[in-house]
């Protein structure tokens, strides 16, 4: 049988135990908050300016411990946003017929499902890969599989590249864009590379604890082409095959319109736009777009058809053009009809239209216009 005053002394040390746990909670605390106000002093200090929301949970780190994160403040710069909006719409644009939308790069694309597709559709490969995964080793397989094959087909190496498994999976925006990046200045038209816009730097930190204190590392990459690569794509896209041939650069009426006169460029693609639609109206075909419906030969070779009055047996051209040369083939074959009808050979080659290149469908069709703008 226990006496009050036992009970007193045993209440005493319960209390003094949990006084105890809070103060030690309460020193926890303390300590880590101290360790954000030493990542804050040591990130806004006058020799490394940065300006970021910092969250106390990226500050608790063991000895030795690194964490890396993208600076929110070249997150929200107008030149990044806008960056990976045209990589966005790229994306959307060539994977469009699979029904895919994506709208977020971090989210949409951490998985591999998307990069996967977009490398079938725009290498023309197939990937022996599982659809649907649930496992998260499967997963992790299935990118494994994916970047290995973008790796290939861009001819890097896997200590070249800016992208791993683990920087994929883990939604690192640096990485994304790094990947998506390669592949673009591989496949995308010249219109969309030059649409990227210039000067685009995102920054990220890599915070590190050593002896109790945090050492931060700041680093600005600069995202798409490079000055040397840039001006090497813009001397392209002013230039056509033959002039390049001959090593002179020619310039004409298109080039001063989508440089100088955009606005007028605009007037000039609606008329080719109503051109073409007049044409192709009578075989039930609506043209709405140049750049995406005349990449593949099929509408060109068919409003030569409906120009010079003849038909064209669908055996002499692939209808339904899958692969890259199959789009190559059908337009090397409409230039052969250009030039029957006795028009000059046109300046684009045919692998810039394959490409979407704006410019190049624009002259190509305005060859047609030219000569039959009255019939």
């Amino acid at each position: 049988m226990f006496s009050g005053k036992k009970d007193k002394k045993d209440e005493t040390l319960v209390d003094k135990l949990a006084t105890f746990g809070r103060r030690r909670r309460i020193k926890e605390a303390e300590e880590a908050q101290n360790l954000v106000k030493e990542g804050v002093i040591a990130i806004d200090s006058p020799d490394q300016p940065i300006n970021t929301e910092l969250l106390p949970s990226e500050y608790i780190l063991e000895e030795n411990e690194e964490r890396c994160m993208i600076e929110s403040s070249s997150r929200e710069d107008p030149n990044v946003k806008e960056y990976i909006h045209k990589l966005i719409e790229w994306i959307n644009d060539e994977l469009v017929v699979d029904r895919i939308l994506v709208k977020n790069i971090e989210e949409d694309l951490y998985d591999g499902q998307v990069l996967g597709k977009l490398i079938e559709k725009l290498a023309d490969i197939k990937l022996e890969i599982v659809e649907l995964t649930q496992t998260e080793e499967g997963q992790k397989q299935k990118l494994k599989i994916v970047l290995g094959a973008i790796n290939h087909v861009l001819n890097i190496s896997s200590s070249q590249a800016k992208w791993t498994v683990e920087s994929i999976r883990g939604k690192d925006l640096l990485a994304i864009i790094s990947i998506l990046s390669a592949m673009a200045r591989r496949f995308a038209p010249r219109s969309v590379i030059l649409s990227l816009p210039q000067g685009a730097i995102l920054t990220s930190l890599s915070v590190r604890k050593v002896e109790g204190m945090l050492q931060i590392q700041r680093t600005n990459h600069t995202l798409g082409l490079s000055t040397d690569e840039n001006r090497m794509t813009d001397n392209q896209l002013i230039s056509d095959d033959l002039s390049m041939a001959i090593g002179k650069k020619r310039r004409d009426a298109f080039d001063t319109l989508f440089e100088h006169a955009p606005q007028k460029l605009e007037v000039v693609e609606k008329s080719l736009l109503t051109f073409a639609r007049k044409h192709l109206n009578i075989l039930g075909i609506d043209v709405y777009d140049l750049e995406k419906q005349f990449n593949d030969g099929v509408y060109l070779i068919l409003l030569m058809g409906q120009l010079e009055n003849y038909f064209i047996p669908l055996y002499a051209y692939n209808y339904h053009p899958q692969s890259f040369e199959e789009k190559v083939h059908n337009i090397n074959f409409a230039f052969d009809l250009i030039l029957d009808a006795g028009m000059p050979k046109p300046k684009p080659i045919a692998e810039d239209l394959v490409s979407k290149d704006l410019k190049s469908i624009m002259r190509v069709l305005y060859t047609l216009f030219s000569k039959y703008k009255s019939l």
